[in-house]
């Protein structure tokens, strides 16, 4: 059953920074993981802007203003996109039931998007 969908789409040149903003911006919205691998690739500001897309998509299907660095992208061996809820955001997994969290993410040079689908 799904309990919660959100989607979210962001313009990939507000993700286009210097070094000191880059990491100002990133204190505050990315984990060290989802840094270290936008970092490693070609287009880095593509994938930050899904990066956050999927941030701001995952808050929308809990329907809770999650704080950005409790909620972490990660990608399983095969490249797949999943979610990972860290400290305090964990908790919602369990108190709303849900089984399976489904990611997609994708991106062109001016726009990424993401969706977020909650199961139980």
């Amino acid at each position: 059953m799904i309990i919660g969908i959100g989607i979210d789409i962001a313009e990939v040149a507000r993700y286009r920074f210097d070094d000191r903003a880059l990491a100002w911006f990133a204190r505050k919205i990315y984990t060290p993981e989802e840094m270290a691998y936008a970092l490693r690739k070609r287009n880095r500001d593509e994938r930050l802007a899904g990066f956050f897309a999927a941030k701001e998509a995952a808050r929308k299907a809990f329907g809770h203003a999650i704080p950005w660095r409790q909620i972490g992208v990660t990608h399983e061996a095969s490249g797949r996109p999943t979610l990972a809820l860290f400290d305090e955001a964990h908790a919602l997994i369990a108190r709303r039931e849900v089984r399976s969290i489904h990611l997609t993410i994708t991106h062109t040079q001016t726009t990424a998007a993401a969706v977020v689908i909650l199961e139980r």
